[in-house]
């Protein structure tokens, strides 16, 4: 979950992201805390203003890689996580558009909402937490992308290490490509 208080710092790191070249934002040991977040388990991270610069520009060199583009449309099945602002932040970056998938959606009604955002590459995470209960999360987008061709990547944020299927040149763990992007 994200902390309230910090929306008036994310808005900030937003328009640095928006009107900064990358690289230009300094930070130093004392720069103010811009998103916090708060997992179900008690897992905390936190991000400065240049951290989340530093991310949302390799993100999007990462998604760019993949074929991104201006006009472009990348869909999202993520739930509150930091790499959702990231991807957010990433795709403001090349003027594309991010589709929010929603999660728990029939396995023919996710697919159509895929083919029709039109998007080539995904976001989405190995697992959830809800309740405490763990769901596999990219096991039921595999089953909405049965037979949908169009999606050519997948990037997976590992968060809960649920044993998850693998498609070969399809599918890429977000944090292995991130730390290659520079």
């Amino acid at each position: 979950m994200f902390a309230v208080s910090d929306t008036i710092a994310l808005a900030a790191a937003t328009r640095s992201v928006a009107a900064t070249a990358p690289g230009a934002v300094s930070g130093g040991p004392s720069e103010p805390v811009a998103l916090r977040w708060v997992g179900e388990q008690g897992r905390a991270e936190e991000f400065t203003h240049k951290q989340l610069l530093d991310q949302a520009t390799r993100a999007s060199s990462m998604l760019t890689e993949l074929g991104v583009g201006s006009g472009d449309q990348v869909a999202v099945m993520l739930p509150l996580v930091p790499e959702s602002v990231v991807t957010t932040l990433a795709c403001g970056r090349l003027d594309a558009s991010r589709v929010s998938l929603p999660m728990g959606e029939p396995v023919g009604a996710l697919r159509e909402r895929i083919r029709e955002s039109g998007a080539r590459v995904l976001v989405t995470v190995d697992g959830v937490l809800r309740g405490g209960r763990a769901y596999g999360l990219k096991t039921a987008l595999d089953r909405a992308l049965a037979g949908c061709s169009e999606v050519e990547a997948v990037l997976v944020v590992h968060r809960l290490g649920l044993p998850i299927r693998w498609v070969a040149g399809r599918d890429h763990w977000w944090h292995e490509n991130l730390a290659a992007t520079r």
